[in-house]
């Protein structure tokens, strides 16, 4: 079995990723980053999912943002969009995917893991650019000129397996891996129990996946939550 590092928010699509990762019998080491979001009940969510879904570590480890701001995730001043706009929206976070791809990259030389897993896909990279085919492409060709392993001849694959999938198919694929979605956090702005608005895209996007797979939503919603 070979190592891998799974970066894991505590959400749906990283869940799955994570389920999809131990399927092809890697080792998983789940890394989460505490960079100072609004909904940092998410990282309970991840250590819950990693310990069902049996990781071999779980890390957390902080970067913080809000030191820039610049998101309604990192600025309490900038609030969470509770209708659909056009356009990158506003819970894009500047440089994040590349801040946590790059610490996942160092643990991955660390651990002698030529695979990193990262959960981006179709519905996401419509709106933030982080979450594309091509930066995905360019940053493991970045990674493979920048690291010692991969100079010295173990080149690391990054796996962006959601890619092309649709929120349905992460659920239907995610539930018959064992993926328990109760457990995961996507809400923007969850409260302190984890339970979802119910109104930020995110809630939306994730609603509309239970929906569209002809499942039951699982998500936990506030009192004041939309369902």
């Amino acid at each position: 079995m070979k190592n891998a590092v799974v970066l894991l928010s505590g959400g749906l699509d990283s869940a799955t990723v994570l389920a999809l990762a131990r399927q092809q019998n890697f080792r998983c080491y789940a890394l989460s980053v505490d960079y100072g979001q609004r909904h940092h009940v998410e990282l309970a969510a991840a250590r819950h999912v990693a310990d069902r879904l049996g990781a071999i570590e779980h890390r957390v480890i902080n970067i913080d943002l809000t030191g820039f701001g610049g998101s309604a995730l990192t600025d309490a001043r900038i609030a969470v969009p509770e209708q659909e706009t056009p356009g990158i929206p506003l819970t894009y976070v500047p440089a994040r995917n590349t801040i946590m791809l790059s610490l996942a990259l160092a643990w991955a030389e660390v651990l002698q893991a030529q695979d990193i897993f990262f959960g981006v896909n179709a519905v996401d990279y419509s709106g933030y650019p982080d979450c594309r085919p091509e930066y995905v492409a360019a940053f493991e060709r970045m990674a493979n000129l920048a690291t010692k392993a991969a100079v010295e001849g173990k080149p690391l694959i990054l796996h962006a397996p959601l890619q092309f999938w649709s929120k349905a198919e992460i659920i239907r694929q995610g539930t018959q891996l064992g993926v328990d979605f109760s457990l995961t956090v996507s809400c923007y702005q969850a409260d302190a129990d984890g339970r979802a608005c119910g109104v930020c895209d995110s809630c939306r996007l994730r609603r509309a996946g239970f929906v569209a797979a002809g499942m039951e939503d699982v998500t936990r919603y506030s009192p004041t939550g939309q369902k």
